[in-house]
């Protein structure tokens, strides 16, 4: 009989002696066809080629490619069977290269937009053909949308409509004016890397902890992701093991996410793969837990299981 584990192992040693080569844009790829049930996913990352326009710059990342190749693989040497692609911000309104990667590999991946208001419900249902289950909002940096504007209101209805997530990246001490309109408007919300706490308040933030006060309004889950970006050596770390307690508590385990934030970028020659899965083990240590968080909780609000 063969073991989980004895499979898992046999697929890593696949897929390391495996070199595939890279998707170029608008190429037709060989569909991935997985036939192993679904243990793990990645609900966190990135793809994009250096060579794609970039109109935001502010955190694009220089002298690489993040291949679809590179993550897959990534996934498989990490024991993780599935991903969700987020578009990159810097790549803007442009999803052309994540949705090809999507089509490439529709049993294996899922996607977040970036789209503007005012968006057509065709072209959105060609993302939602293509493998795309929600929108992300990076607003580091930027003013609060206009949710009341004709076209936001449509947009959120159209999200509410198709069962999909408004993902948010804010700090933590602006989520309130974005969360609470679209709570209002009856969306399932996602927020990364743990809401984004001040480095130097960690869990004390008053945004935080509003981001707390939303557990019982069951609509808002929460990415265990990119602790490093909440704080410099090992601070982020300490504020995510500090928050644990408190987001199981008023979210729940079934409310949490985690994501690798492959491949790291501004934090490409300081942080691993590996590394993050193993701080999930730290933050959750029941094996139990870890699988809600890895592969139940997921599979529902990215919809592995309707395709």
């Amino acid at each position: 009989m063969i073991t989980r584990r004895d499979f898992n192992l046999s697929l890593m040693s696949l897929s390391a002696g495996m070199m595939l080569a890279p998707l170029a844009r608008g190429a037709t790829a060989q569909k991935t066809q997985r036939s192993d049930s679904m243990i793990a996913i990645d609900c966190h990352a990135h793809v994009f080629l250096q060579s794609l326009p970039m109109p935001d710059r502010r955190r694009a990342p220089a002298g690489y490619d993040a291949t679809p190749e590179a993550y897959l693989h990534a996934l498989d040497a990490n024991q993780m069977t599935h991903g969700v692609l987020v578009q990159p911000s810097f790549l803007g309104l442009d999803n052309s290269y994540m949705l090809d990667v999507l089509r490439a590999h529709p049993d294996r991946l899922r996607g977040i937009a970036v789209v503007a208001p005012g968006v057509t419900a065709q072209q959105l249902d060609e993302m939602q053909q293509a493998g795309v289950v929600g929108i992300r909002l990076n607003l580091i940096g930027l003013p609060t949308p206009d949710f009341d504007s004709p076209d936001w209101r449509a947009l959120l209805k159209q999200i509410r409509l198709r069962n999909w997530q408004v993902e948010v990246h804010q700090v933590a001490a602006e989520l309130k004016p974005v969360l609470e309109p679209l709570l209002a408007a009856g969306v399932n919300v996602v927020i990364d890397h743990f809401g984004r706490p001040s480095a130097t308040l960690g869990v004390d933030d008053p945004g935080f902890q509003y981001l707390l006060s939303l557990g019982p309004s069951r609509q808002v889950w929460v990415k265990l992701s990119a602790a490093y970006r909440n704080g410099p050596g090992g601070r982020g770390e300490a504020t995510a093991l500090a928050a644990m307690p408190l987001l199981m508590r008023q979210f729940g385990v079934e409310r949490l996410l985690w994501g690798s934030d492959w491949p790291h970028t501004l934090f490409e020659s300081t942080v691993q793969y590996g590394a993050q899965k193993q701080q999930l083990e730290r933050l959750l240590p029941l094996e139990s837990e870890r699988n809600i968080v890895l592969h139940d909780t997921p599979a529902r609000l990215f919809h592995f299981a309707n395709r």
